[in-house]
């Protein structure tokens, strides 16, 4: 075995990278604290007094579907939405002005921001190859006194490197579609639709300067997310029964999904599609499904979307929450998104980020509880696809919640006193 000698002639070229590490250290420090101050003030911004009095917070009956495009419409128009007989802000004059200059001023932290957080962005792509080469050669000095073997301190650096720099690259998508959501939350349509579409562009364009193919793919998950988002709120709604529109959200939105599944070329196993365990899956989904139904319907007190429990109608509802919105969602969050992660974070990482995306995609509903409550549920559901690896049991899973909240509790609780 070979000794490292620090007082050899390369000792002060040792401390001379390590000093340059510990400098990159420091500046990297730096901007995750403005990154972190950055996203702070603007979620201050839209939680203020002015973007709540904006906000609309009834309980939509509809996922995500109270309105959301007409508001967007007057936002964009310039039009103003009829409350009733008389105008209560007609002489709310001042106070308008008053929320314009917020919203100046909101634009332009906003602004400054997301050119912080790009300049950040790279930056740290410029330093990642020279600071992998140093990682390589002296990270931890106390490792160094402790270890004779060179070649085991270059692959313990090397790991904590890629994983330090998986960890911060995964950050960038997560604060961008939270703080959409949060202006979607705040009642800032417009707005929202605005950082999604940059978000859709800049994961986009994040392949030209990034050549790691982890990062491809967590990247490429996550921008199925504002792609859901954005067909969601512009979606026209052509039927006068509301369930049909849940048909032409996820049909369109299946497109993305296929070709990013058939872009990363995983297996069927990997993907989750698989029929092992299918009967007492099928079976284990039902009151799985009322437990987790009968949580959400007592939280947002969601309206029916069939107008009563005939089979027909049942079946229909059956249909469009299993085979499209449970589907379609838990191939994104569990069979893409999860399964990236999990391949380049650790299993509880994973699990947890894509909880907490799957609950602020709630957002819609207006209320905080039903976003902690999803999340909850997002965290059970990724459970249980971590340990059966099987999308047919989470698809079926979430697609009864969904009949059960929208179905048969709204029609049933509702005959029952205090209901």
């Amino acid at each position: 075995m070979r000794k490292i000698d620090l007082n050899s002639s390369g000792s002060g070229r040792g401390a001379i990278s390590v000093q340059k590490l510990i400098s990159s250290h420091k500046r990297q420090k730096e901007l995750n604290f403005l990154i972190i101050v950055s996203i702070l003030i603007l979620a201050s911004i839209v939680i203020s007094p002015a973007a709540a009095s904006n906000s609309n917070l009834s309980l939509s009956p509809y996922p995500d579907m109270d309105s959301v495009s007409e508001k967007i419409h007057a936002e964009t128009s310039g039009e103003t939405v009829e409350l009733g007989a008389t105008d209560p802000y007609e002489d709310s004059e001042p106070f308008l002005k008053l929320e314009q200059k917020i919203d100046i001023a909101y634009t332009i932290v906003g602004i400054g921001a997301a050119v912080l957080i790009l300049f950040g962005y790279l930056r740290i792509l410029r330093e990642t190859p020279n600071l992998q080469k140093k990682m390589m050669e002296n990270f931890h000095l106390s490792k160094i006194f402790k270890t004779t073997e060179p070649e085991e301190i270059e692959e313990i650096n090397e790991e904590e490197f890629e994983t330090t720099r998986l960890r911060l690259l995964t950050a960038f998508p997560i604060l961008g579609i939270t703080l959409a959501e949060l202006l979607m939350f705040s009642g800032r349509m417009g707005a929202a639709v605005w950082v999604h579409i940059g978000i859709v562009i800049a994961l986009s364009l994040s392949e030209i300067f990034l050549k790691d193919p982890k990062i491809h793919r967590i990247y490429q998950a996550f921008m199925l997310l504002p792609v859901l988002r954005l067909i969601n709120l512009s979606m026209p709604i052509f039927f006068e029964t509301t369930l049909y529109t849940f048909v032409f959200i996820y049909g369109p939105l299946a497109i993305p999904v296929v070709v990013i599944v058939l872009h990363q070329r995983d297996s069927l196993e990997q993907i989750g599609i698989t029929l092992k365990h299918f009967v007492p899956y099928m079976l284990l989904s039902v009151p799985l499904g009322f437990l987790m139904g009968l949580g959400e319907y007592l939280t947002i007190r969601a309206s029916y979307l069939i107008p009563d429990l005939t089979f027909v109608n049942l079946l229909k509802l059956t249909i469009t929450m299993v085979f499209f919105v449970g589907l379609v969602e838990e191939l994104i969050f569990r069979s893409i998104l999860q399964s990236r992660l999990e391949q380049a974070l650790s299993v509880w990482e994973a699990l947890l980020i894509t909880s907490f995306m799957f609950g602020l995609m709630h957002s819609g509903y207006g209320t905080i509880y039903e976003i902690f409550y999803t999340g909850i549920v997002g965290l059970i559901m990724g459970l249980a696809f971590y340990k059966t690896k099987s999308l047919p049991f989470v698809a079926v899973l979430h697609g009864f919640v969904n009949v059960f909240l929208f179905g048969i509790l709204p029609h049933q609780l509702n005959l029952l006193p205090g209901f």
